[in-house]
Protein backbone atom coordinates (compact mmCIF):
# COMPACT_ATOMS: atom_id res chain seq x y z
CA UNK A 1 0.00 0.00 0.00
CA UNK A 2 3.14 2.19 1.04
CA UNK A 3 4.49 1.52 -2.41
CA UNK A 4 1.60 2.49 -3.98
CA UNK A 5 0.66 5.74 -2.38
CA UNK A 6 4.79 6.67 -2.91
CA UNK A 7 4.29 6.05 -7.12
CA UNK A 8 1.11 7.82 -6.98
CA UNK A 9 2.71 10.63 -5.95
CA UNK A 10 5.62 10.14 -8.26
CA UNK A 11 3.33 10.52 -11.24
CA UNK A 12 0.84 13.29 -9.53
CA UNK A 13 5.08 15.29 -9.46
CA UNK A 14 5.80 14.24 -13.55
CA UNK A 15 2.19 14.95 -14.63
CA UNK A 16 1.68 18.01 -12.83
CA UNK A 17 5.44 20.01 -14.08
CA UNK A 18 3.68 18.47 -17.29
CA UNK A 19 0.57 19.96 -17.14
CA UNK A 20 1.96 23.85 -15.41
CA UNK A 21 4.40 23.74 -18.49
CA UNK A 22 1.64 23.17 -21.06
CA UNK A 23 -1.13 25.23 -19.47
CA UNK A 24 1.94 28.19 -18.46
CA UNK A 25 1.06 28.52 -14.90
CA UNK A 26 4.46 28.78 -12.97
CA UNK A 27 4.56 29.08 -9.15
CA UNK A 28 7.72 30.63 -7.20
CA UNK A 29 10.76 28.92 -9.48
CA UNK A 30 12.53 26.46 -6.97
CA UNK A 31 16.88 26.07 -7.98
CA UNK A 32 17.71 23.76 -10.02
CA UNK A 33 19.59 21.86 -7.61
CA UNK A 34 16.28 20.86 -5.64
CA UNK A 35 14.22 20.39 -8.71
CA UNK A 36 17.28 17.66 -10.16
CA UNK A 37 16.81 16.13 -6.44
CA UNK A 38 13.06 15.94 -6.48
CA UNK A 39 13.24 14.35 -10.19
CA UNK A 40 15.60 11.23 -9.39
CA UNK A 41 13.25 10.85 -6.32
CA UNK A 42 10.66 10.96 -8.36
CA UNK A 43 11.95 8.34 -10.88
CA UNK A 44 13.56 6.26 -8.06
CA UNK A 45 10.19 6.12 -6.44
CA UNK A 46 7.98 5.03 -9.64
CA UNK A 47 11.44 2.81 -10.38
CA UNK A 48 10.76 1.14 -7.09
CA UNK A 49 7.14 0.82 -7.78
CA UNK A 50 7.87 -1.02 -10.70
CA UNK A 51 10.16 -3.59 -8.80
CA UNK A 52 7.49 -4.17 -6.20
CA UNK A 53 5.03 -4.73 -8.52
CA UNK A 54 6.88 -7.18 -9.96
CA UNK A 55 7.18 -8.75 -6.85
CA UNK A 56 3.62 -8.63 -6.75
CA UNK A 57 2.99 -10.15 -9.51
CA UNK A 58 5.50 -12.98 -9.14
CA UNK A 59 3.69 -13.78 -5.73
CA UNK A 60 0.88 -13.82 -7.50
CA UNK A 61 1.86 -16.56 -9.78
CA UNK A 62 3.70 -18.08 -6.94
CA UNK A 63 0.17 -18.76 -4.77
CA UNK A 64 -1.98 -19.07 -8.35
CA UNK A 65 0.28 -22.16 -8.47
CA UNK A 66 -0.03 -23.38 -5.28
CA UNK A 67 -3.69 -23.20 -5.46
CA UNK A 68 -3.94 -25.48 -8.81
CA UNK A 69 -1.77 -27.80 -7.26
CA UNK A 70 -3.83 -28.10 -4.29
CA UNK A 71 -6.59 -28.36 -6.64
CA UNK A 72 -4.85 -30.99 -7.97
CA UNK A 73 -4.49 -33.02 -5.11
CA UNK A 74 -7.75 -32.65 -3.94
CA UNK A 75 -9.26 -34.00 -7.37
CA UNK A 76 -7.42 -37.06 -6.66
CA UNK A 77 -8.27 -37.62 -3.27
CA UNK A 78 -11.95 -37.28 -3.94
CA UNK A 79 -11.28 -39.80 -6.97
CA UNK A 80 -9.55 -41.85 -4.39
CA UNK A 81 -12.19 -41.62 -1.77
CA UNK A 82 -14.55 -42.48 -4.39
CA UNK A 83 -13.02 -45.75 -5.70
CA UNK A 84 -12.59 -46.67 -2.41
CA UNK A 85 -16.40 -46.69 -1.35
CA UNK A 86 -17.25 -48.05 -4.42
CA UNK A 87 -14.98 -50.87 -3.71
CA UNK A 88 -16.87 -51.51 -0.27
CA UNK A 89 -20.41 -51.14 -1.78
CA UNK A 90 -19.68 -53.87 -4.53
CA UNK A 91 -20.79 -51.77 -7.35
CA UNK A 92 -20.74 -53.56 -10.49
CA UNK A 93 -18.59 -51.81 -13.05
CA UNK A 94 -21.96 -50.28 -14.59
CA UNK A 95 -22.99 -48.86 -11.12
CA UNK A 96 -19.95 -47.33 -10.72
CA UNK A 97 -19.96 -45.12 -13.96
CA UNK A 98 -23.77 -44.67 -12.97
CA UNK A 99 -22.75 -43.46 -9.38
CA UNK A 100 -20.18 -41.00 -11.08
CA UNK A 101 -22.49 -39.15 -13.55
CA UNK A 102 -24.97 -38.69 -11.05
CA UNK A 103 -22.43 -37.69 -8.54
CA UNK A 104 -21.06 -34.88 -11.28
CA UNK A 105 -24.85 -34.21 -11.56
CA UNK A 106 -26.10 -35.15 -14.63
CA UNK A 107 -29.86 -35.84 -15.22
CA UNK A 108 -30.81 -39.26 -15.74
CA UNK A 109 -31.87 -38.48 -19.23
CA UNK A 110 -28.29 -37.22 -19.29
CA UNK A 111 -26.63 -40.99 -17.82
CA UNK A 112 -28.31 -43.10 -20.24
CA UNK A 113 -27.81 -41.18 -23.73
CA UNK A 114 -23.93 -41.23 -22.30
CA UNK A 115 -24.32 -45.06 -21.40
CA UNK A 116 -26.78 -45.89 -24.02
CA UNK A 117 -29.16 -46.81 -21.85
CA UNK A 118 -32.82 -46.55 -20.83
CA UNK A 119 -33.80 -44.09 -18.09
CA UNK A 120 -35.23 -46.77 -17.09
CA UNK A 121 -32.07 -48.90 -16.54
CA UNK A 122 -30.17 -45.89 -15.13
CA UNK A 123 -33.14 -45.18 -12.19
CA UNK A 124 -33.00 -48.74 -11.71
CA UNK A 125 -28.83 -48.96 -11.07
CA UNK A 126 -29.33 -45.18 -8.87
CA UNK A 127 -31.83 -47.40 -6.35
CA UNK A 128 -29.29 -49.80 -6.31
CA UNK A 129 -26.43 -47.27 -5.50
CA UNK A 130 -28.25 -45.65 -2.92
CA UNK A 131 -29.69 -48.93 -1.10
CA UNK A 132 -25.56 -50.47 -0.96
CA UNK A 133 -24.52 -47.12 0.06
CA UNK A 134 -26.88 -46.74 2.50
CA UNK A 135 -28.43 -43.36 1.51
CA UNK A 136 -31.77 -41.92 -0.20
CA UNK A 137 -30.62 -39.86 -2.52
CA UNK A 138 -27.68 -37.84 -4.83
CA UNK A 139 -27.45 -35.61 -2.34
CA UNK A 140 -26.83 -37.94 0.93
CA UNK A 141 -24.87 -39.82 -1.85
CA UNK A 142 -22.43 -36.94 -2.35
CA UNK A 143 -22.53 -36.04 1.17
CA UNK A 144 -20.68 -38.83 2.02
CA UNK A 145 -17.93 -38.30 0.15
CA UNK A 146 -17.42 -34.53 0.97
CA UNK A 147 -17.83 -35.52 4.69
CA UNK A 148 -14.82 -38.04 4.18
CA UNK A 149 -12.79 -35.86 2.40
CA UNK A 150 -12.82 -33.57 5.03
CA UNK A 151 -12.46 -35.53 7.58
CA UNK A 152 -8.80 -37.52 6.50
CA UNK A 153 -7.42 -33.83 5.21
CA UNK A 154 -6.15 -31.72 8.11
CA UNK A 155 -5.90 -27.86 7.16
CA UNK A 156 -3.01 -26.71 5.78
CA UNK A 157 -0.99 -24.39 7.67
CA UNK A 158 -1.51 -21.43 4.63
CA UNK A 159 -5.38 -21.97 5.27
CA UNK A 160 -5.25 -21.83 9.06
CA UNK A 161 -5.93 -17.81 8.70
CA UNK A 162 -8.07 -16.10 5.92
CA UNK A 163 -7.53 -12.88 5.03
CA UNK A 164 -10.32 -10.65 3.92
CA UNK A 165 -9.93 -7.36 1.02
CA UNK A 166 -8.34 -4.69 3.96
CA UNK A 167 -5.66 -7.72 5.12
CA UNK A 168 -7.16 -8.06 8.70
CA UNK A 169 -7.59 -11.93 9.56
CA UNK A 170 -10.34 -13.68 9.84
CA UNK A 171 -10.92 -16.40 12.29
CA UNK A 172 -9.80 -20.12 10.89
CA UNK A 173 -12.22 -22.57 9.58
CA UNK A 174 -11.37 -24.83 12.92
CA UNK A 175 -12.11 -21.11 15.03
CA UNK A 176 -15.60 -20.65 13.69
CA UNK A 177 -18.31 -22.66 16.13
CA UNK A 178 -19.85 -25.82 14.72
CA UNK A 179 -22.91 -26.92 14.21
CA UNK A 180 -23.69 -30.34 14.93
CA UNK A 181 -24.62 -31.89 11.52
CA UNK A 182 -27.33 -35.00 10.90
CA UNK A 183 -25.13 -38.36 11.34
CA UNK A 184 -25.87 -40.37 8.26
CA UNK A 185 -26.62 -44.36 8.33
CA UNK A 186 -25.37 -47.05 6.09
CA UNK A 187 -22.14 -46.15 5.86
CA UNK A 188 -20.76 -49.59 4.10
Amino acid sequence: MIALAIQAACGFFFVSDILSSFFGFWAEPIPWQYREFIEIGAAVGLALGIGMGAIALKRSHRHRRRAEEQLRIASAAFMDVLEDQFSDWGLTPAERDVALFAIKGLSTAEIAALRQTSEGTVKAQTNAIYRKAGVNGRAQLLSLFIEDLLADRPPEPETLLIADESGAGLPAPQDVPKVAAPALTGRG
